[in-house]
């Protein structure tokens, strides 16, 4: 059972349909029991970062997360919000993140006027393999996603980043560290490579 985790931030409609069309057992919930029975949790998210983690908070769900995710090792997929609030802090915000990995959200910087890019980076990029187990399994790098953000992590440790994607600079966009996955783009959006990537999360074991 794959439970998607329903704070009040994120595209849950279009995530919870790729998945049943893909045969997973799934359900939306933010129900504690609900949780704590899952095989898999993904963390969606659309919106601010003190706002998801303030939600969070209110729902009481940090501490059965952690449990579950933590010491359980509960493989949890953060998308887009929710890859950031894994990381410890975002410069969108005051609020401390949920600080799973080691890493930190930061502002698009553009300093010269040939990288005077807008911001949010929208539309569809192709990412950079750098390793190709788990979520990238069966794919290269004419895989192409759909993104929309403004900001994006920065892992301290460079084991922990799977994929990269160009837009003004190199910048990370989906990492693992452990059974913790992060993706910044949208596979909800992403058609067959977004399928392809929910596929090898299902299977993951």
């Amino acid at each position: 059972m794959i439970v998607i985790i329903d704070f009040g931030m994120g595209n849950l409609g279009s995530i919870f349909n790729m998945l049943k069309y893909l045969k997973a057992e799934v359900m939306i919930s933010s129900e504690i029991s609900d949780i704590e029975k899952a095989d898999k949790l993904i963390l969606p998210g659309v919106g601010a970062f003190d706002n998801g983690m303030n939600n969070l908070r209110k729902l009481d769900l940090i501490p059965h997360l952690e449990k579950k995710i933590l010491n359980q090792k509960t493989p949890v997929l953060g998308i887009c919000l929710g890859m950031q609030l894994l990381t410890k802090k975002s410069e969108e915000g005051k609020s401390t993140g949920l600080g799973w990995i080691d890493a930190e959200t930061i502002k698009f910087s553009f300093q010269t006027e040939k990288n005077n890019l807008k911001v949010p980076h929208m539309g569809w990029n192709s990412v950079k393999i750098i390793n190709s187990k788990s979520l990238f399994n069966n794919m290269n790098d004419n895989a192409k996603f759909y993104f929309v953000h403004s900001y994006h992590v920065v892992c301290q440790n460079e084991h922990d980043i799977l994929t990269t994607t160009s837009y003004g600079y190199d910048f990370v966009s989906a990492f693992q560290s452990k059974n913790i996955y992060g993706v910044q783009f949208h596979p909800e959006k992403s058609h067959r490579f977004g399928m392809n990537l929910f596929n090898n999360f299902i299977q993951m074991i």
